[in-house]
């Protein structure tokens, strides 16, 4: 480990950024100097001062290069955490009741009039916070998750009612009330608290045992009793003698609540030392594969990797972390990752973004051809999030393709760029945001926009995804640049194909922003006539006051419209 100046306290050493003190006995992992690891019996004024200059750094950095991790030891604090972008907030316990926090965690709009529809790329998870006031504000949008929280307290979803477009909850216990207020759409996965409040367009809930009252559409909430199968994100975790490991909870089905009700989640942990701990800079593709094929697993510590060839993930029941939204983008027109068609694969905390050079898809789970079973040990992806431009020029034909059956994605957001840098209808080019044809997948939290054909092409039988958000692409220049077929108008955002026999989802909404005049979709989801395959709570939206969505499904729901009045048309079930 680098080491800074002596502070004045022996037990603490200095890492290589300015107060990222972590305890120095026993030695603890070297994570790099955008890993801060901080001590309970560290000052807090010196806690502060770090929080505070990652902050100033990272508020306003949307398309920033910085990535930044906070881990908290067991132990209380008492500190103010602003959650700045690419800024990772983690309690090292096997319970979030060991992290204890009292103070304000919060997430805050990052646009003028308490618009936080731009607050992206930030995450807390696995620690209890007691929010100064009663009431925790999480205003946030895609790609922001919130995972193994104890909220002490009410949490609300927006900042001063202004536009928010979230979100993501899950494994998550808030004592009071949960107050979603001007959250577009929203998903609680396996969560609890004292009350929910607020709906608007779609709102779904999934393995929570006290979901709000009402039903779709009035208010729009969709709710799932249990959650057929789950197996909760991997966790950094440190134990009362200072070991290091990282635990991996173990699959569910039919669950309710939360995991760690008991005090710890049911699972097995794998020692830190089983892990390679990559920096951005100093790995390479190269360096980072040998590794793998040694039998380790990987942990990406807070950076950039800039890849010439892709990460190779073969062997089974390999675990592939990501500390501060650590980010893969592929130079050379490769894939970022490729994950073999085996058992067990756990890919978590990770910002995929494409490159200059066309790539034929980011990250591939399985492969072409092969039909193995893997219902008993799926291969699980977690937070794993895609962009495509907005920081630069980037191209891909498919962001995500899934040939694995049985795989599970628990949260991903793939985002091509409706703003920032290198964003246009030629320059940032994708295809498709997510393409599966394995069998039996299943998704929660799909959260896909902007591609330029199929937003979601689902060639694979019996898929099952719970939340849907899209938004179809701004910038088609006009209708024929903009056509699937004679006569049909766009790209369906969500594609079942004419052979899948069986498929079902729930809560879907699609909103159109067309820029350009003239330019319509003829429907927002297209699906065969089929006795299994089935769709309920659908809604579109049009945001703009150009062109329309004309039907929600196939034919049936009708156009959107602005003029004179916003028209929101909502289908309850297909067929």
């Amino acid at each position: 480990m680098k080491l800074g100046a002596p502070i004045a306290l022996p037990q603490f050493i200095l890492a290589a950024t300015p107060l990222a003190l972590i305890a120095a006995t026993p030695k603890p992992p070297d994570l790099g100097p955008n890993v801060a690891v901080f001590s309970p019996s560290m000052p807090a004024s010196a806690i502060q001062a770090e929080i505070d200059r990652v902050y100033a750094a990272q508020r306003h950095s949307e398309f920033g290069t910085l990535r930044n991790a906070f881990l908290f030891l067991p132990g209380e604090y008492t500190v103010d955490i602003p959650v700045g972008f690419y800024t990772e907030v983690i309690g090292l316990g096997a319970s979030p009741d060991d992290v204890r926090i009292a103070g304000n965690v919060h997430a805050d709009a990052s646009l003028p009039r308490n618009n936080a529809t731009c607050t992206f790329w930030r995450s807390a998870g696995g620690f209890s916070v007691a929010p100064t006031g009663g009431t925790m504000q999480w205003a946030v949008s895609q790609a922001v998750p919130f995972r193994r929280m104890h909220v002490r307290g009410n949490l609300v979803l927006n900042q001063h009612n202004g536009w928010a477009s979230g979100g993501w909850m899950s494994d998550t216990l808030v004592d009071g009330n949960v107050a979603s207020g001007t959250q577009q759409q929203w998903i609680s996965r396996n969560s609890e608290w004292g009350g929910w409040t607020g709906s608007n367009w779609n709102m779904v809930f999934v393995g929570v045992p006290h979901p709000p009252a009402g039903e779709w559409p009035s208010p729009p909430y969709t709710k799932v009793a249990a959650t057929p199968v789950i197996r909760e994100k991997p966790f950094l975790m440190v134990d009362s003698r200072a070991n290091w490991s990282v635990h991996i909870p173990a699959l569910r089905t039919n669950s309710v609540g939360i995991t760690w009700r008991g005090g710890e989640t049911p699972g097995h942990s794998i020692p830190l030392s089983r892990f390679y701990i990559a920096r951005a800079g100093s790995d390479s593709a190269s360096t980072i594969n040998a590794q793998l094929r040694r039998g380790m697993n990987l942990l990406l510590t807070p950076g950039i990797y800039e890849l010439d060839q892709p990460i190779r993930v073969a062997r089974p029941n390999t675990v592939v972390m990501g500390l501060g939204f650590a980010t893969l983008k592929p130079v050379n027109g490769t894939a970022a990752m490729t994950v073999a068609d085996v058992d067990g694969v756990s890919i978590a905390g990770i910002l995929f973004d494409a490159g200059e050079a066309l790539s034929p898809v980011l990250l591939q789970v399985g492969e072409e051809g092969r039909h193995a079973h893997h219902a008993s040990n799926p291969t699980c992806l977690f937070d794993v999030f895609f962009r495509v431009g907005g920081a630069g020029v980037g191209r891909t034909k498919a962001n995500l393709i899934i040939d694995s059956n049985d795989a599970i994605v628990d949260h991903t957001w793939i985002w091509r760029a409706d703003h920032g840098s290198g964003v246009g209808w030629t320059s940032s080019t994708s295809l498709n945001g997510l393409v599966v044809n394995g069998d039996r997948v299943i998704v929660y939290g799909l959260f896909v926009e902007h591609h330029q054909q199929f937003q979601v092409l689902w060639n694979g039988d019996a898929g099952r995804t719970w939340f849907y958000q899209s938004e179809i692409p701004y910038d088609p220049p006009d209708q024929a640049a903009y056509s699937s077929a004679p006569g049909v108008n766009g790209w369906a955002s969500y594609k079942v194909a004419d052979s899948v026999t069986t498929h079902e989802a729930w809560g879907l909404g699609i909103y159109s922003v067309f820029r350009h005049p003239d330019v319509n979709l003829t429907r927002a989801i297209e699906a065969p006539v089929k006795p299994n395959v089935r769709f309920h709570h659908m809604i579109t939206v049009a945001l703009d006051d150009k062109g329309e969505i004309s039907n929600v499904i196939d034919d049936k729901g009708g156009p959107t419209s602005l003029a004179p009045h916003r028209v929101t048309p909502k289908v309850a079930a297909f067929p």
